[in-house]
């Protein structure tokens, strides 16, 4: 009988085999078997060294017979270290596999209850229901805007007579303004003779001493 098949027990019997579950647990209780043979061989290891150290040359067959069963049992915790490892893998593979088996399971549930459910929808049904909800929605926001609006008022204006309005408002607003301008701001008469009104002036008065001078 292999190492497998002790762990895990014959297949005889067992159609099926172990479950994910059974095999993960055997594999934890072998990891704790295989750590408290590793720490009694690491004790017995330090037990050696000190043994060797205290015979030393003094006592040199004594000495090397410690270094040697330190020799065996570093080799033995070596092949354990191995074993460890190899059953860690494998029971991480273990625990992946039925954590995907988990996830399979539940989607598959989930897949089914969803199909369960588009299975129990009638398409024509939600595209009826959804035209009802925006019925209802535009007929409630009409309501909405019926109550809100003040009662014995319109907006129905006529934009010609606003504009008229509005210009009558501008022409009223533009002759307040002329009114309102002071006799002050007009500007002044020049109390002085202009140039040309001068040489004017002059011109005559020389004219009328020709004429004079003349008769």
């Amino acid at each position: 009988m292999n190492v497998l098949a002790k762990l895990f027990g014959s297949s005889q019997g067992s159609s099926s085999g172990p479950t994910a579950q059974e095999a993960i647990h055997k594999l934890r209780e072998t990891e704790e078997m295989l750590v408290k043979k590793q720490e009694f061989l690491e004790g017995k290891v330090d037990a050696e060294v000190a043994l060797a150290r205290r015979h030393g040359t003094a006592n040199k067959r004594a000495a090397l017979s410690a270094l040697k069963r330190k020799k065996r049992y570093e080799k033995q915790l070596a092949q354990i270290d191995g074993t460890l490892s190899t059953i860690e893998f494998q029971r991480e593979a273990l625990e992946n596999a039925n954590t995907n088996t988990e996830v399979l399971k539940t989607m598959g549930f989930a897949a089914k209850a969803m199909k369960k459910a588009h299975q129990d929808m009638d398409i024509d049904k939600v595209d009826d229901l959804m035209a009802d909800i925006t019925e209802q929605q535009d007929l409630a926001q009409e309501i909405s805007d019926a109550i809100s609006k003040p009662v014995g008022m319109s907006d129905d204006y006529d934009e010609d007579e606003l504009m008229a309005e509005l210009e009558e408002m501008e022409q009223e607003e533009l002759d307040k303004e002329l009114l309102s301008v002071g006799e002050d701001e007009l500007p002044s008469v020049p109390s002085q003779s202009l140039p040309a009104a001068e040489k004017k002036v002059a011109e005559d008065d020389e004219l009328k001493e020709l004429e004079n001078w003349a008769s």
